[in-house]
């Protein structure tokens, strides 16, 4: 079992896999900074200053005068605003590494023409034909 363990990890594909886990993981530090420190500060200032983050909806009895208070003191807290928030994070992002993929794709080389396809053997009618004309002389 121990042998078969060092088979698989020693495969390409496994140190392959961990190399990009290892950059996305930097990748995503790089790409949520671009979106919490230099695009949502533009987006606010678009919006008037409305910070989504903090806009909420109490589901029980109470007066808070934040987010964090209500949270806090235990009450439920429906945080619509984050989850605004998370959607202009993941199109954010998503454009982001869209914009990558399409730079990588267009500096990769074209690949060679795929050779053409080889030629068809003959159907089974054909061969039992070549078996009964054999078989009849």
């Amino acid at each position: 079992m121990l042998k078969e363990f060092k088979d698989l990890i020693a495969k390409g594909n496994v140190m392959d896999m961990a190399v990009g886990i290892i950059i996305g993981a930097a990748f995503t530090a790089i790409v949520g900074s671009l979106v919490s420190d230099l695009i949502n500060p533009i987006i606010s200032l678009f919006m008037g200053g409305v910070d989504f983050s903090g806009m909420y909806a109490l589901l029980g009895e109470g007066e808070y005068t934040s987010m964090a208070e209500a949270e806090e003191a235990g009450a439920a807290v429906f945080a619509y605003g984050r989850f605004i928030m998370a959607i202009i994070n993941f199109l954010i992002i998503a454009f982001v590494v869209f914009m990558l993929v399409k730079s990588v794709n267009a500096t990769k080389k074209k690949e060679a023409p795929a050779a053409p396809p080889a030629p068809k053997g003959p159907t089974q009618e054909e061969l039992l034909m070549e078996i009964r004309d054999a078989l009849q002389k």
